[in-house]
Formats: C-alpha cells, structure tokens, sequence
C-alpha cells in the first residue's frame, strides 16, 4: 500500500494532466509552491485528508485558464470587493470542471473529485472555510504570498512596490485559517523583509 505521507509521485500523473493550464496568472509559480506549503500544514495537522488538500491545492487554480489575463488583473485584483468579482466565480466554476475532467481522466475515485471541488467551488469568494481540509488548502493558496517570490510576482498584479506589498501582508498574516499558517506566514515574510532589503527599500 502506498505511503501517503510520503509518496507524493502518487500526484504526478494529476500534474502532467493539469500542466496545461497552469501558464495563466503564474499558475506554473504559485501551484507548485502552495503544493508544497500543503504538504508543510499537512505535517502538522495528521487528521486531514492528504489526498484531498494535495488535489485540491494543485488543481483549485487552474480555472483562470479560461480567462483572459487583461481581465483576471483588471477585476480580479484591484477594487474593494475583488474577492466577489465576476471572474473570482468564474474561475472557481472552470477549476470545477476543470478538476474533475483531470481527475476523472487520471483515474481518481467519485467520492474523492466531489472533495475537492467543493474546496475549489468557493476558495477565493467563499466567507468562511467548511472544515479542515478546505482550512488547509486557504493557508497552502495564501502562504507563498509571503516569500521572495510571491512579494516579487504579486507586488505587479497589485500595481505597488515590494515594499508596499509587504505592508499590505503584514495585515493579511493574522487572517490565515489555521495556527501554523499564521506562524508560517509571519517566519516567512521576517524572512522576506530581510532578503529584499525592505527595512531599508
């Protein structure tokens, strides 16, 4: 039987079908590293479901695919409400389908896909988290926000500095779903500050 604590090859077949349509927004960039800050909460938190936070994190974005990258910047990363945006729920709508094409196709059971698209249906717009595995994969989609490279990518989308873009986190960190989030997010963006020279810059 598979070890799935460690045998994370058990997901390659779902990235090669996924690799597609992870071009859009940086998908390439953000996926793999909210993966692997899955697999770092899922150490802490043994009672979740690996399979499910692991598929539904690497899949949750793929929808942005099917939209055009002008209007994924323009209305869904600027405006007080650009969590509720048209595009925000339409690319949660096309993960939906998305993920369960690729899951379907790479052999993964009923029972499984319907996990994971309710996590995906509603990551962004949805209030509130429905358990621990969607508090999970919140924190895993969040936390590469605050490394060298989510500053660096995001500080673009959100027309700002490095700088700036760290202040703006400084805010968000106390807002992660779960206690090892909020540590993580904290280390990390120290860490962050002092690589891109922001007490200075």
């Amino acid at each position: 039987m598979l070890d799935k604590t460690t045998d994370l090859s058990r997901y390659d077949a779902v990235w090669r079908a996924a690799e597609p349509y992870m071009r859009a927004r940086k998908n390439d960039v953000h996926i793999p590293l909210s993966f692997a800050w899955a697999q770092k909460l899922l150490a802490e938190h043994p009672e979740a479901d690996r399979d499910v936070c692991s598929l539904a994190i690497l899949l949750h974005d793929i929808g942005w695919y099917a939209i055009d990258m002008e209007d994924i910047i323009e209305k869904g990363f600027s405006g007080p409400n650009m969590l509720q945006s048209d595009v925000r729920y339409l690319h949660e709508a096309e993960g939906v389908r998305m993920a369960t094409e690729v899951l379907r196709e790479t052999g993964w059971e009923e029972a499984v896909i319907a996990q994971v698209c309710e996590i995906i249906d509603g990551h962004d717009t949805r209030p509130a988290p429905r358990h621990l595995n969607d508090r999970i994969v919140r924190d895993a989609d969040k936390l590469w926000r605050f490394s060298v490279t989510g500053v660096s990518v995001a500080c673009d989308w959100f027309k700002t500095t490095p700088h700036g873009y760290a202040e703006r986190l400084e805010e968000q960190k106390t807002e992660l779903e779960t206690e090892a989030g909020v540590r993580m997010a904290t280390e990390t963006l120290a860490e962050t500050r002092k690589a891109l020279m922001l007490h200075v810059i």
